[in-house]
């Protein structure tokens, strides 16, 4: 479903966010008080704007308020990003999501009402160490302190046999995971048969602890 979306704040993050979301198909407006910033989103949004965010005016002028989403991208100005938070929150934006940068700047955003917090750096810190050891493993979803979903390389040593030949003969078994899902190319088969044969090239989508991932992609 096609919405309505605007990003304020177009450094790194926002812009890979904006850009994104309109090549995705939605309708996206991006605000920065930065001109060059700006000028640098032209053709890649729908509508890329000069403004100053923490201004109300600003924002209803721009007729903010009636988008369907709001992403707080504003930069590394706690301040900032708590006043455009509170600003839409006023304006009864529908649904707000706001980039935090530390504990503290979490829980006064999620106090405001932000309808989502994130916290990039600490997601991405999270799926390198998480990779690290297990260089197979492209993807990484936490679900707790020690588990979580993978999506795990084929390792070799499983090309060409069944997933039930390779140990994974059903739920939790051999391995102690569950197998989600199998990509291949372009295509997905969730819950995939366990006759069917590994490719050089497949992707296992496996939820489980931590270690034994760790196991099968070494």
């Amino acid at each position: 479903m096609k919405r309505q979306v605007v990003v304020i704040g177009l450094g790194r993050f926002g812009a890979n966010v904006a850009r994104t979301l309109y090549q995705l198909g939605h309708d996206v407006m991006g605000i920065d008080s930065d001109e060059a910033k700006v000028q640098g989103m032209m053709g890649e949004v729908t509508y890329a704007v000069r403004g100053d965010a923490t201004q109300e005016s600003v924002l209803r002028d721009l007729g903010v308020h009636n988008f369907d989403i709001a992403i707080v991208a504003v930069g590394a100005n706690v301040e900032a990003s708590i006043m455009v938070s509170v600003l839409l929150k006023t304006m009864n934006m529908k649904y707000v999501v706001a980039r935090a940068y530390s504990e503290l700047h979490r829980e006064t955003l999620e106090r405001i009402g932000c309808n989502r917090v994130i916290n990039p750096e600490s997601e991405m810190g999270v799926r390198m160490a998480h990779s690290l050891f297990a260089p197979d493993v492209d993807e990484y979803m936490e679900m707790t302190s020690a588990f979580g979903i993978s999506r795990l390389k084929v390792p070799e040593r499983f090309t060409s046999l069944t997933l039930r030949e390779a140990g994974f003969s059903g739920v939790r078994d051999k391995y102690g995971v569950a197998v989600i899902a199998l990509k291949r190319g372009e295509d997905i088969t969730l819950s995939p048969d366990l006759d069917e044969k590994l490719r050089a090239g497949d992707i296992l989508v496996v939820a489980g602890r931590d270690d034994l991932v760790e196991k099968i992609a070494s």
